[in-house]
């Protein structure tokens, strides 16, 4: 069996995993919304959930919302719930994709009302962060245009720049503004965020405050996102992961589960670049589990993350480095190859054990009977989900 050092041991057990409040409702695609046994209807059943991930793997201690999918009359209650089932609240994340008002853009729209509209909803998720302690605010756009000549490309941008530079001015003295970027959809001709470099641009504009959020499922095909890591963390300007996996477009599936390797080469850079437990930099899920178990969804998420984690601690750096110096091109890909292939389960296994936990967290949450028992409780209501 292969055996984790000390020092991979020791950082594998500060990693922490930021779950999506969403990624527990029931969700689907554009045709249709799948309904779930035990499915949450409220925040506080969202939380529920996302702390049962915590308790079988350790490694999920904090849960992101989703605003306005996670309104509540009092913050404070919510926050006190979250930290009596041992998790705490994290990043809020804006919602400007579903209100009718925002059919042609919110952030970059012509209208000053509805763009106004759109900020006065980001002033809101702050008040959010205030009384939940949250650090970041996570914006995500829908916006963008279908035809060529619809709309003015350069004045969406510049409209953009100024509702952020509001939105970033209200942000408290601890309190970041994370940009996401998406490639396409739901606009097909130009987004308005399309990419690392037009997110960038915006942030870096706003101040050090501002960052980039990278979103593993939203890229074009064959792009490297491992080379788009290193250049962020070079920068300074990598403020968060959402880790998701896809085969064609972003499916938002379970992190890892299309290509493993390409997730082992993230999280090699993330190393290599000092991006591991550093608090500036956020690991978050973001699927939908749209057919399979929500709860084991993410449990198989999680422990996808720490296993391709301790994969890229046993690359050996100098070896590495020396090949490289070399121009030795074989050895030096052989090096990573080597770490990539090594099985880390068992010892994972066992450490999880010495330190009180399920040998095998999966099984030990199917075996608790938390499953049959929220679907036997949660009768009645309306399931939470992001409605298509």
């Amino acid at each position: 069996m292969t055996t984790l050092s000390p020092e991979i041991l020791a950082e594998l057990e500060k990693q922490s995993i930021e779950l999506p409040s969403w990624a527990f409702g029931n969700s689907g695609t554009r045709f249709r919304v799948f309904g779930t046994p035990g499915t949450p209807r409220d925040p506080y059943e969202k939380i529920a959930d996302a702390a049962q991930v915590h308790a079988h793997t350790a490694l999920a201690p904090i849960v992101a919302l989703h605003i306005p999918w996670d309104l509540v009359d009092s913050y404070d209650d919510l926050r006190r719930h979250a930290e009596d089932l041992g998790v705490i609240l994290g990043t809020v994340n804006s919602n400007t994709f579903q209100d009718e008002d925002y059919k042609f853009g919110a952030l970059t729209h012509e209208d000053d009302r509805i763009r106004q509209k759109a900020i006065d909803h980001h002033f809101a998720c702050i008040d959010v962060m205030h009384a939940t302690g949250s650090r970041d605010l996570k914006i995500w756009l829908a916006e963008g245009s279908n035809y060529p000549g619809q709309n003015d490309m350069r004045a969406r941008q510049d409209r953009l720049q100024d509702s952020l530079q509001r939105i970033y001015a209200r942000l408290g003295d601890a309190q970041r503004l994370v940009l996401e970027y998406k490639f396409f959809e739901p606009a097909f001709y130009h987004t308005d965020v399309p990419d690392w470099g037009t997110s960038y641009a915006q942030v870096a504009a706003l101040g050090e405050r501002a960052m980039v959020c990278l979103d593993t499922g939203h890229h074009a095909p064959g792009t490297n996102i491992e080379f788009i890591v290193m250049q962020l963390l070079r920068l300074g300007k990598l403020g968060s992961f959402d880790f998701n996996s896809r085969f064609y477009a972003d499916d938002d599936l379970i992190v890892g589960a299309a290509d493993p390797f390409q997730l082992f080469r993230i999280i090699s850079e993330v190393i290599r670049g000092g991006g591991l437990n550093n608090p500036d930099v956020a690991f978050m899920l973001d699927q939908c589990h749209n057919i399979e178990a929500k709860i084991p969804g993410q449990i198989r998420s999680v422990l996808n993350v720490q296993e391709m984690t301790a994969r890229a601690l046993l690359i050996d750096r100098e070896a590495l480095a020396a090949a490289q110096r070399a121009d030795d091109v074989l050895a030096a890909n052989a090096v990573l190859m080597d770490a990539f292939y090594t099985d880390v389960r068992p010892a994972l296994a066992a450490w999880r054990e010495e330190r009180g936990l399920p040998a095998d967290p999966m099984a030990a949450f199917l075996a608790s009977g938390y499953l049959e028992r929220i679907s036997a409780e949660r009768v009645g209501g309306a399931p939470a989900g992001w409605g298509a």
